[in-house]
């Protein structure tokens, strides 16, 4: 499993913790061991122009996905084909309000962002109040599995 961390940001991360969260979660949803994600962290002027160029969307945004080859979650018998699942783009600088707005840490809130981002990028969504059930009901489970305690509440940015 190929997973690279860029931290192109202002802001120390974990970078390592952020790799092995993406390798936990790949294994979890049954991707193929030679998938490929890469996770970016971004400042605020440099996600701003992609949430604009991309979702039409003004001012910096806290985690954006982008999917390339639209793999989708494997089963224990049945892993995903091999592909390249997509990029991760998040924002620190976001991602920090959100954490002391919610009342956990950063990097509680850079592993639940990475988390959210994962499953964009393996087609879940949370347009509708079903898609968000299932989606946040996952993320929850998938990060409380990772870290051994609950999972932070869902931010939004």
């Amino acid at each position: 499993m190929s997973i690279e961390v860029n931290n192109e940001s202002a802001v120390p991360a974990d970078e390592e913790a952020l790799a092995r969260l993406g390798r936990f979660l790949l294994d979890a949803m049954y991707v193929h061991p030679e998938a490929e994600l890469s996770i970016i962290l971004v400042d605020e002027d440099a996600i701003e122009k992609l949430h604009i160029e991309w979702m039409d969307l003004p001012g910096p945004t806290d985690v954006l996905s982008f999917p390339m080859d639209e793999l989708r979650p494997g089963s224990p018998g049945r892993p995903t084909p091999a592909g390249v699942l997509g990029d991760i783009v998040l924002c620190p600088q976001v991602a920090a309000r959100q954490a002391e707005a919610a009342g956990h840490g950063l990097e509680d809130e850079l592993l639940l962002l990475t988390t959210h981002g994962v499953l964009h990028l393996l087609g879940y969504d949370h347009a509708e109040p079903e898609e968000e059930a299932e989606m946040f009901g996952l993320q929850r489970r998938l990060l409380s599995d990772y870290t051994g305690k609950e999972a932070p509440k869902e931010t939004r940015s």
